[in-house]
């Protein structure tokens, strides 16, 4: 069978989760879906020919066949001894109906996402491991580790500017950070084809879904 290469571990995928009440309150890997699946405490939210199609996991497991055969590409998959499951865009959680958070955490992942893996004083962009983070105004000088104070940077640049003001060190930030209204992370998501099923349920009022 010929199609997309499949990811090294289809286990690691996002999954986008809502409440009982379709509202968006987190992402989570496909391993925890597929566990919330397997224990009934969740269903899968499948979008086919622009309808939403609701299944659990034994149904969703059958659908997955016929998925495997017709629609390779559409889906990440998780391989078993047996058979192939197609790792779910959405799940619905069936008990859960508390409200979302608003507040983007602040963490190394969430500013990798902001300034989408581009040092922020040359401007490329580089793979998470050959990016650092950068104190605009050093710490010796009372800068703060704050949205508005912390940015990516390569290593050639953070070498460069030391513990010094960007001004004084002859650099330029290509843009001033700030704090997300919504979490950055969704946005890179909602960048591939694979995610577009999600914008049905992230309207703006819902864009700062939680991350665990």
């Amino acid at each position: 069978m010929t199609g997309q290469a499949e990811p090294l571990n289809g286990l690691t995928c996002s999954v986008l989760v809502l409440n009982k009440h379709y509202m968006a309150i987190r992402v989570i890997e496909a391993k925890r879906a597929f566990s919330l699946l397997f224990r009934q405490l969740a269903e899968v939210v499948a979008c086919e020919e622009g309808t939403y199609c609701n299944y659990n996991f034994k149904s969703w497991c059958e659908v997955s066949r016929f998925k495997r055969n017709f629609q390779p590409d559409m889906y990440d998959w998780v391989s078993t001894v047996n058979f192939h499951v197609a790792v779910p865009k959405i799940i619905r959680l069936l008990f859960y109906d508390r409200l979302p958070r608003n507040e983007v955490k602040f963490n190394r992942r969430n500013i990798f996402a902001r300034d989408r893996n581009s040092c922020q004083y040359c401007g490329k962009k580089f793979h998470t491991s050959e990016l650092s983070l950068d104190h605009v105004i050093p710490r010796s000088l009372g800068g703060k580790a704050t949205w508005e104070n912390i940015v990516c940077a390569c290593t050639s640049c953070n070498v460069r500017k030391g513990g010094r003001l960007p001004k004084e060190a002859g650099m330029t930030l290509i843009k001033l950070p700030v704090k997300p209204k919504r979490n950055p992370l969704i946005h890179v998501h909602l960048g591939t084809e694979r995610y577009s099923s999600w914008k049905q349920f992230l309207d703006h009022a819902y864009w700062s879904v939680e991350l665990k």
